[in-house]
C-alpha cells in the first residue's frame, strides 16, 4: 500500500501510546499492526524473521519490530519508550510503545503526556489487574481523552464473549469513576491479528471496529487554536543595526490559541498590558497567527520583557502565583522529600522553588491516599505544595495540557526529578471543584 504526498497532506495526526501488565502483548501488538497496515520495510521483517530464527522461533517475532534494546530482545519485555511513525491512506500516527512493567510507570508517564489516545492492553486469561489500574489511573492524570481497553490473547480464552464483557464491564466503571472521558473495548488476538487491522472470523459476536479502524476514525480534539491563547517568550531580538535600529520583536512557539495585531494583551508575571504592534513569521508581517507555529511578536510599546515571560490575551491571562499544589509523577532514582530545593521549568521560564509539603501519595490500586508520606521514590504518584522564587503564570493541567504542566529539577545536576501538573489530580476532582459548561465538557489540550 503506497501513500502519495497528497494523501499524507490531507491526513490528520494522532498521537496515541499503549500500555498494560508485563506480556499482555503490547509489543505484539504494535507489531501487528505495523505489518497487517503494511508499513514496515522488506529489510526490517528480514532483521525480525533472521532474530527469531536465531532465537528457535518457526515464525517471525512482531514484537521485535519495537523492542529494539538488547536487554529488550534477551528478557523478552519492554523497557523504554519506543516511538514508531507509520501511516494509511485516511491518517498519521506516533505511536509510544511503554514499558508494562511497575518500575517503568515513569516511562509511560513520558509517553502518554502528549498522547490524545492510550491502547490499554489487559491478557484475557488475567483480567484486570493491578498494573491495568496503574496505566488506567495514569491516563487519567495526564488527561488522555481516549482510552482503549485492548482485551488480548481472546485465542487463548476459546474467543468466549463472557470474558471480554466481564472485563470490559469491571474496566470500564473503573476508568469512568477516574473521568475519563471516552472508552471502547475491543476484543483481539494481536498473534493471530484477531481486530487489529483485519475483523475477526473467530468472533463473530463482536460487531464493533478494529483497533485500526477506531484509531482511523476517532475524533482528534487537539484544535490548538481553540483554546486559550498563549504565548511564551523564547528569545528576545533586538538587532540593533544600520538596517533594524528600533527592532525589538519576542520570539517563540504559540503554545495555544490564536494572536491578532491590534489586540491587546497582557505580559506575565509583570501584568503590563499593550497591543500587538505586528506579527513575523518566515521571514514576513502577517496579521494573525496561531499554534503550533513559531513567530515574532512585536508590541507597542517598550516593556520590560525576557525569556520566560508569557504573552496572553488581556481579557484572558493566566493568574499568578508562587504556591503550586500539583499532582506530581516523580521520575528519578533519588526521593523527593520536603524541604528539597529544586528548580521549576515552566514552558521556557526556569525559577528556584522549594518543596513546601507532600500532603499525600496516591495508591492506585484503590485510589487511595496515603497521607504525609514524607517523601516520593521514582514511580510515586503524590500532591506537593511547591514555593517559587518567583511568580509563575501557570494554568491548571485541566484548563491546559501545555501552559499547567511543568518539570522539577535537581538544581545541582539538571536531572529532571518530577513532572507536575497544576491543580486537582483526576477529572472527577475538577468537576467537583468548578462548574463547567457544555462547551468545556471536553479537556482542554
Amino acid at each position: 500500500m503506497s501513500i502519495t504526498t497528497e494523501q499524507l497532506s490531507a491526513t490528520t495526526l494522532l498521537r496515541f501510546a499503549t500500555a498494560g501488565s508485563v506480556d499482555d502483548g503490547k509489543s505484539t501488538l504494535v507489531g501487528r499492526l505495523l505489518h497487517d497496515s503494511k508499513s514496515v520495510l522488506t529489510d526490517q521483517l528480514e532483521a525480525v524473521a533472521l532474530a527469531s530464527t536465531n532465537r528457535g522461533q518457526e515464525a517471525p517475532d512482531l514484537a521485535l519490530l519495537t523492542d529494539g534494546l538488547r536487554a529488550e530482545r534477551e528478557q523478552g519485555i519492554t523497557i523504554d519508550v519506543a516511538y514508531r511513525y507509520f501511516a494509511t491512506p485516511r491518517r498519521r500516527f506516533i505511536l509510544a510503545d511503554t514499558p508494562g512493567h511497575v518500575q517503568y510507570t515513569r516511562n509511560m508517564v513520558t509517553g502518554a503526556s502528549t498522547a490524545e489516545l492510550a491502547v490499554v492492553l489487559v491478557d484475557a486469561r488475567n483480567g484486570v489487574v493491578e498494573q491495568t489500574r496503574r496505566h488506567a489511573a495514569v491516563a487519567a492524570l495526564l488527561r488522555v481523552p481516549h482510552v482503549v481497553l485492548a482485551v488480548n490473547k481472546m485465542d487463548l480464552v476459546d474467543y468466549a464473549e463472557p470474558v471480554f464483557a466481564s472485563i470490559a464491564e469491571e474496566f470500564t466503571a473503573y476508568a469512568a469513576s477516574l473521568g475519563v472521558p471516552e472508552i471502547t473495548a475491543i476484543p483481539i488476538s494481536a498473534l493471530a491479528g484477531d481486530n487489529v487491522v483485519e475483523p475477526s472470523a473467530h468472533m463473530d459476536w463482536y460487531g464493533g471496529p478494529t483497533v485500526l479502524e477506531h484509531l482511523e476514525t476517532v475524533p482528534v480534539s487537539h484544535d490548538l487554536t481553540a483554546c486559550h491563547a498563549r504565548f511564551p517568550v523564547q528569545y528576545v531580538i533586538r538587532p540593533q543595526s544600520a538596517e533594524h535600529p528600533d527592532y525589538r520583536g519576542y520570539a517563540g512557539q504559540i503554545a495555544a490559541g490564536v494572536f491578532r495585531v491590534g489586540e491587546t494583551v497582557s505580559v506575565l508575571p509583570s501584568g503590563r498590558t499593550t497591543t500587538i504592534e505586528g506579527i513575523d513569521a518566515l521571514g514576513e508581517s502577517v496579521d494573525i497567527a496561531w499554534a503550533p507555529q513559531s513567530v515574532t511578536i512585536r508590541l507597542a510599546d517598550d516593556i520590560d520583557i525576557s525569556r520566560g515571560d508569557l504573552i496572553a490575551p488581556a481579557d484572558d491571562a493566566p493568574t499568578t502565583t508562587q504556591d503550586v499544589e500539583a499532582t506530581v509523577c516523580h521520575v528519578a532514582d533519588q526521593p523527593l522529600t520536603v524541604g528539597q530545593r529544586v528548580l521549576l521549568k515552566h514552558t521556557t521560564r526556569t525559577v528556584k522553588a522549594i518543596v513546601k509539603d507532600i500532603p499525600s501519595r496516591l495508591t492506585l490500586d484503590d485510589l487511595s491516599q496515603h497521607p504525609d508520606p514524607g517523601q516520593l521514590v521514582a514511580n510515586d504518584i503524590g500532591r506537593v505544595v511547591v514555593r517559587t522564587a518567583e511568580p509563575l503564570a501557570l494554568d491548571t493541567y485541566a484548563f491546559s495540557r501545555r501552559t499547567g504542566s511543568f518539570l522539577l529539577i535537581d538544581p545541582a545536576d539538571g536531572t529532571t526529578l518530577t513532572a507536575g501538573m497544576a491543580g486537582a489530580s483526576f477529572a472527577a476532582e475538577a468537576d467537583a471543584d468548578a462548574d463547567t459548561s457544555a462547551e468545556d465538557a471536553e479537556w482542554d489540550f
